[in-house]
């Protein structure tokens, strides 16, 4: 599958001069290659989640959501941070376009320029590495205060920061090597290695669970604990990212180290990055605000699951549809875009995206309504089990609940980005970043500051949704502005209007379902499980007849089609 969009990558790139080809020549086989490739990744990105979903579930049964578990989940969100603003941002945003440039420009094919950049990318990422875990300690403090009631959850996040930092160099490798594939159009590795990451962190919270006394408190976890979690979750990421190895030498790729970085052509990359790294920074101040709120509820109340963890937690599920849908469809589309925004075939590019908003809409809207109106339920039946109960699993329903109908904008605004990104501008998305986070930490602050430790978190999630929703009204304004014109005639707003008629009118019966079903059943987990399973049927079925009765032909297809 993934043979026919290197096939038409390749006869893009080679197609010979601009007037031998006419726009739109070859249109139907590229869809194709498109919609294969993204069938691919959603199969993997798929896999990808339902065993990272596994590992969610074992690691709240582990750890809990309270203030034992915010420990580690802050500890090991500081290595994706760090990974992030030291380079992920510019290799996922910046290095694909100009990978795919060099391949079609220089007389190489863009070997030589590949080598420069692998090279240049681990050199800085060795070397951040080797100053974050010095620094473990004050970049720590950025994320969670060091007050003396919360001292020794302070200490014991830096002991788990410095097993885990080292995971920012496997990140880099692992985010390079996955861009080489994807200038390639080779994009199945990337979205299947990260299963045996899962893989490795589902056998360690097993035997976290199975061969040791688990505690529920700070003070309770052993020094075996906390290496046995610090050295297995470093060892999952670094596997994950040797595994692309071989796949990048079998698409051709070998890798030499090389120096000459001056004039050879890596100015305008990083060039490039710069605007991205400030969109970056700007992200990860928002998170770092957010992190060190929710942290600070757990800080007070340590056993009521409404801080830190559970915040991840519901934000990790929320993101399963954008994750399998929207980020597969726009890895496969990027590099046609850039192409066509290169060769000037801007209707091309207008077309995909709106193809693309279209497509991801018919999974995306009814998501984020199913979360809306069965969120609690979920959280119950995955995360009430082991050192979390139905008690402490309530605040994570209502944060999913709160970040809910926020997947539509999300998502939306995710994709709209990505025709800046076509036309190289890294420029435009930074100040559409510091729109959103401006947004959301004004909003987050008012949560801290005037919500009670139980609800401000939950707060933030809905905070998280009213920025991207602002984001989302600014950014489409200013791509119309970029295409020359709108996207299309006006079908993307008229077939989100009916998604979101369609979803929100099945969400009440399934909702009622589910509410049937907990009164005749009671509680438990499967009394839990079939509620929700009822109330998922009830509302998937009357989405897909009122759709029907709406007319709403991407339910009916949901490939890319002219």
């Amino acid at each position: 599958m993934v043979e026919g969009a290197k096939a038409a990558s390749d006869s893009a790139a080679t197609g010979g001069q601009a007037g031998e080809r006419r726009p739109g020549a070859g249109g139907r086989g590229k869809r194709g290659g498109a919609a294969r490739s993204s069938l691919l990744m959603a199969l993997g990105t798929m896999a990808s989640r339902a065993t990272g979903l596994v590992r969610q579930v074992l690691q709240a049964a582990a750890l809990g959501t309270g203030l034992l578990a915010s420990t580690y989940n802050t500890a090991n969100t500081v290595p994706t941070s760090l990974y992030t603003l030291f380079i992920g941002g510019a290799l996922n945003a910046v290095l694909v376009p100009q990978l795919v440039r060099a391949r079609a420009t220089e007389a190489d094919g863009g070997r030589a320029y590949e080598q420069r950049l692998v090279t240049l990318v681990v050199c800085v990422l060795a070397v951040g590495t080797v100053l974050a875990v010095w620094a473990a300690p004050q970049i720590v403090g950025l994320y969670m205060r060091d007050t003396a009631d919360g001292h020794e959850a302070f200490e014991l996040t830096v002991v788990f920061a410095r097993f885990l930092l080292p995971q920012i160099f496997f990140y880099g490798l692992f985010g390079i090597l996955g861009q080489v594939l994807n200038a390639r159009e080779r994009f199945g590795a990337m979205m299947w290695t990260p299963v045996l990451n899962n893989v490795v962190l589902i056998g360690m919270f097993a035997a976290y669970l199975g061969l040791m006394t688990v505690p529920d408190r700070v003070a309770d976890i052993t020094a075996t604990q906390v290496r046995l979690l610090g050295w297995g979750t470093t060892a999952g990421i670094a596997l994950q990212a040797l595994a692309l190895i071989p796949f990048v030498r079998a698409a051709g790729f070998r890798f030499r180290p090389r120096f000459d970085w001056r004039g050879a052509g890596l100015g305008k990359s990083v060039h490039a990055a710069k605007w991205t790294l400030l969109f970056v920074l700007v992200n990860q101040v928002a998170l770092t605000v957010v992190t060190n709120f929710a942290n600070a509820a757990d800080q007070e109340l340590p056993d009521a699951g409404a801080g830190y963890s559970a915040y991840m937690y519901a934000q990790t599920i929320w993101m399963l549809p954008q994750s399998i849908v929207t980020v597969s469809l726009v890895t496969a589309l990027l590099p046609r875009m850039s192409r066509a925004a290169a060769e000037g075939r801007i209707p091309e590019l207008r077309a995909d995206l709106s193809r693309a908003l279209r497509v991801t809409g018919v999974v995306v809207v009814p998501a984020g309504f199913l979360f809306l109106a069965l969120g609690p339920r979920i959280s119950a039946l995955l995360f009430a089990h082991g050192a979390a109960d139905a008690a402490t699993a309530q605040p994570l329903g209502q944060m999913l609940q709160a970040f809910g109908l926020g997947l539509i904008p999300f998502s939306a605004q995710y994709l709209l980005l990505r025709g800046f990104y076509a036309f190289g501008d890294t420029r435009t998305p930074f100040f559409m970043a510091t729109w959103i986070a401006a947004v959301n930490i004004a909003l987050v602050s008012c949560c801290h500051l005037l919500l009670p430790a139980r609800w401000a978190v939950t707060g933030m999630a809905g905070a998280y949704t009213v920025s991207y929703l602002a984001g989302l009204v600014i950014t489409a304004r200013r791509l119309r502005g970029r295409l020359g014109g709108r996207l299309d005639d006006g079908e993307v707003r008229r077939t989100y209007t009916k998604l979101v008629c369609a979803a929100a009118l099945a969400a009440a019966p399934g909702w009622g379902a589910a509410r049937a079903c907990a009164a005749s059943l009671g509680d438990g987990t499967f009394p839990t499980a079939l509620g929700l399973a009822a109330g998922t049927a009830v509302m998937a079925a009357a989405y897909l007849a009122l759709s029907r009765v709406m007319r709403i032909d991407e339910v009916r297809g949901l490939a890319l089609r002219r």
